[in-house]
């Protein structure tokens, strides 16, 4: 797929356990491949194309909806576990013996859980406004609660509220972002149902259960781990970085200032230099 961009690269689709997923594949085809794992209701169209393709003037990155997300058919499983074991299937349909996986939100849940499943299979992990089973609150804080019950005329100003910080500054980046997001014309992805977010939102509710000892599970994902957010996460709140850094036994921890759950989306380029020496080590 060398010489596609995040706008020009087409969609392909590959079928596994009963599943087509629908992804997209381009960049650099040296080293590892690096996985891409979405957040609550993206699609292949909801990443910032200053990151993916900043990242794939590297190496060879992947996008992809799990089964029953967008255009990829199955049912959505209502556990992390459930999407991990997917994502498996996926990254084995395209004859993938090992990745870097990069998860940002609930996509940063269904990582850690690749991991754990599949520890032959994942090199390096990539954690974006994440946390830990039975974290603080992780996507069902308050702030959060109140920005899916909204309903929004400009349905960007949700991405907005929940991504971006209320600064001038902040605000700009987003503004700025969800310009570079929507401007592939061609080929795009389709939207989610509300049917998506239900069987997403019933795995977080899960997350949130006790497993066990408090974090323990977090010592056997061995692999080097960065977990990266803003400093005031409000839909993942920001400690809960601190508990997956404290938790794994090889992880780096970046926060970003004046910056929220969109972090990586407020510094891409900042960002994209911090991964991409992550991911050489």
């Amino acid at each position: 797929m060398n010489g596609y961009t995040h706008h020009s690269v087409p969609t392909q689709f590959v079928e596994a356990n009963g599943i087509r997923f629908a992804y997209r594949r381009f960049g650099k085809k040296e080293g590892v491949p690096l996985v891409f794992n979405q957040h609550l209701m993206g699609n292949l169209d909801s990443w910032d194309p200053a990151v993916t393709d900043g990242l794939a003037q590297g190496r060879e990155v992947i996008l992809f909806n799990n089964a029953g997300v967008a255009s990829s058919t199955g049912e959505i499983p209502r556990t992390f576990s459930g999407m991990a074991t997917n994502a498996g299937h996926f990254i084995d349909a395209l004859g993938l013996s090992q990745v870097d996986i990069l998860g940002f939100s609930i996509g940063s849940m269904v990582a850690q859980m690749i991991a754990l499943q599949r520890p032959e299979l994942v090199r390096r992990l990539i954690l974006v406004g994440s946390g830990p089973r039975n974290g603080e609150n992780v996507l069902l804080t308050p702030e959060s609660q109140e920005i899916f019950g909204k309903k929004y005329i400009n349905p960007d100003d949700f991405w907005l509220e929940g991504f971006f910080t209320p600064s001038a500054e902040s605000m700009a980046a987003g503004r700025a972002f969800l310009k570079r997001r929507d401007a592939r014309t061609e080929d795009r992805d389709v939207e989610n149902t509300q049917k998506v977010a239900e069987a997403q939102l019933a795995a977080s509710a899960e997350w949130s259960n006790q497993d066990g000892e408090r974090f323990a599970y977090l010592r056997q994902i061995k692999q080097p781990t960065l977990v990266v957010n803003g400093k005031t996460d409000i839909i993942v709140y920001t400690i809960n970085s601190f508990h997956l850094y404290q938790g794994l036994p090889n992880a780096q921890l970046i926060l970003y200032p004046d910056a929220a759950h969109g972090s990586i989306y407020q510094y891409p380029e900042l960002f994209v230099a911090h991964a991409s020496a992550f991911l050489r080590l």
